[in-house]
């Protein structure tokens, strides 16, 4: 939206200042950032959000490479991992070994 101030008679028109929506891929730098981030996720148990954190790591480290590593769409990945998708387990793990990421066990005691 543009602010509209009056000098000397005149209308001037600046431009409302831009803000960059907030996007934490932009914050995942590092594998090793990247890594201790899933495992958060994954301590929290949230599954939705482990999707999404899989959509952060992907998007952090380029979505059109991913695409062509793991055969499927660029259209076809930011899709299964949104925030409200509901993707198939084997996709998810097609795109985490794509990453070079993988899912370990620890018995919870």
């Amino acid at each position: 939206m543009a602010t509209t101030h009056r000098t000397d008679s005149k209308v001037a028109k600046t431009a409302a200042p831009s803000i960059k929506a907030f996007d934490l891929s932009d914050y995942l730098d590092s594998e090793d950032m990247q890594t201790e981030y899933l495992n958060q996720v994954l301590q929290d148990g949230d599954a939705a959000e482990f999707t999404r954190a899989v959509g952060h790591i992907a998007r952090a480290r380029g979505m059109a490479q991913l695409a062509r590593d793991t055969g499927l769409g660029r259209e076809s990945l930011y899709k299964a991992l949104s925030a409200d998708a509901k993707p198939r387990f084997e996709t998810v793990f097609k795109v985490m070994q794509a990453l070079g990421l993988k899912l370990q066990t620890a018995t919870a005691g």
